[in-house]
């Protein structure tokens, strides 16, 4: 069953939300963000105080009739008939809510009729508890039960209308969302000028980047922040690295080039004898020469394959090796090898006499963390460049520790120099030229070595054995 077609379904949903964004800069994206944030809670305020508006205006009427409730209770309370201050209305009423008559028979406060209050609303004055009374027309009133001279029980309230404050409440509501719309705007424009002066130093940076030329570096702009000085010595960085690649591949490129140049011209100029001779003896040794060239060329593919894999970055899951019985394969191979493999080596002793691999053991099982591919390779380059070079044999060992298994390699040829031991894992290098093409290495064996051991987390060494010649020295991860 087939998936989902391109940009339909199986598409991420931040696949979706990114392209929504595309060719979008960073400081516009920034600016309508951050005025968006500023819009929302400047709307939020606004929306806030407009509700708050309508409790305001009534507190400070509040405020004003408790003053001038306070005056008539006790112009009352001494028998004296109480003033309406300007706007108010001062009323003394029974406690029923009805109009009541002074001491002398007047009519209290001289206000008239008694307002229209209900019975609940009275028995909530009478509790010191405001009121708003008034359908379209709303008065706000508040009150207090004070004893007359007389003994008796007056209600006195004092109460003003609230016409306009609703008017005033819409009025200050739109107020503050213009407001809130302007002061967002506002925001904005400076949030563009901001992010477009912070982002300036970057912008010229890009501009330094697009006009450096090759092995140049990203120069710090003066008086940045310390967080593009950061981004520009990272950048450098990046760029060290780069260039280092880039040099690193030249030289293997070259390398590579001029190793597959040598068999692959002596296969030409070969054929060109045995096809110019018709001699069948000298077209037989040509032939040999041929394979020789041939098998040369395979293993120069072959190891250049293997460290592409690696490069490209291929690691396969580690598995359980045991390294006693893998060295034992090792050396049972090298041993069964044939003896024109190693025509033209470098030992002293005779080249056609197989060189006996000894293998010491001082456990029965040393289990590593990698795989048998792995471990073949390494150790068939190993015991192959050992054999090459070796006077009388090859000793390999094999040491379990608590978090590693060690293998080492010794012979006792002529080993490898000081100057030599920190390049001689490096690809294509050799420590005498000649020699190593005489004995048909490319410079390849030991440089597979040390990738595919330390890509596991182990360790490769060079240094000089106790038989006097060169020690090899393998550390894998032991397995858990």
């Amino acid at each position: 069953m087939s998936g989902p077609p391109s940009g339909q379904g199986g598409l991420p949903t931040s696949g979706r939300a990114g392209g929504r964004w595309s060719g979008v800069s960073l400081r516009l994206r920034i600016t309508l963000l951050a005025t968006a944030v500023t819009l929302a809670c400047l709307l939020g305020l606004a929306t806030a105080a407009g509700r708050g508006l309508g409790p305001v205006l009534t507190g400070a009427v509040d405020d004003e009739l408790r003053v001038a409730l306070s005056t008539a209770a006790a112009d009352v309370a001494t028998g004296r008939a109480p003033d309406s201050p300007d706007g108010l209305e001062v009323r003394v009423l029974d406690t029923a809510g009805d109009a009541a008559e002074d001491s002398v028979g007047d009519p209290a406060g001289r206000a008239g009729d008694a307002p229209d209050l209900t019975r609940d609303q009275v028995r909530t004055l009478k509790a010191g508890t405001p009121v708003t009374a008034g359908g379209g027309q709303p008065v706000r009133w508040h009150g207090v039960v004070t004893t007359a001279p007389d003994g008796a029980q007056r209600l006195v309230v004092a109460g003003t209308g609230l016409v306009g404050q609703a008017a005033a409440k819409e009025s200050g509501g739109r107020w503050l969302l213009l407001t809130a719309l302007v002061g967002s705007l506002v925001a904005g424009v400076a949030i563009w000028f901001a992010v477009g002066s912070a982002l300036a130093p970057v912008a010229r940076m890009r501009e330094s980047v697009r006009r450096l030329a090759p092995g140049a570096r990203v120069a710090v702009p003066g008086g940045a922040a310390p967080e593009l000085r950061e981004l520009a010595d990272d950048f450098n960085v990046l760029l060290d690295r780069q260039d280092a690649t880039a040099e690193r591949l030249r030289r293997f490129t070259g390398d590579a080039a001029h190793e597959l140049r040598s068999p692959v011209a002596s296969i030409r100029v070969q054929s060109e004898v045995a096809v110019a001779s018709p001699d069948p003896r000298l077209s037989q040794e040509v032939h040999a020469d041929v394979l020789a060239d041939a098998e040369r060329l395979s293993a120069l593919l072959d190891g250049l394959l293997a460290l592409a894999r690696s490069d490209a970055g291929e690691l396969p899951p580690a598995e359980t090796v045991d390294l006693v019985d893998a060295v034992r394969a090792a050396a049972d191979r090298a041993a069964a090898g044939d003896a024109a493999d190693r025509a033209g080596a470098a030992r002293p002793g005779d080249p056609a006499v197989p060189v006996p691999v000894v293998v010491n053991a001082l456990t029965d099982r040393a289990w590593a963390a990698a795989t048998h591919t792995e471990t073949e390779l390494v150790l068939d380059n190993l015991l192959r460049n050992a054999g090459r070079y070796t006077r009388t044999r090859v000793v390999v060992s094999v040491l379990a520790q608590r978090s590693t298994v060690r293998v080492l390699v010794d012979d006792d040829g002529p080993g490898v120099p000081p100057e030599h031991r920190a390049h001689v894992f490096d690809r294509f290098y050799r420590v005498a030229d000649d020699r190593a093409r005489a004995s048909g290495g490319a410079g390849l064996g030991l440089a597979l070595v040390a990738e595919l051991v330390r890509r596991r987390g182990g360790e490769v060494a060079v240094g000089e054995s106790p038989d006097g010649g060169a020690r090899f020295t393998v550390v894998w991860p032991r397995a858990r």
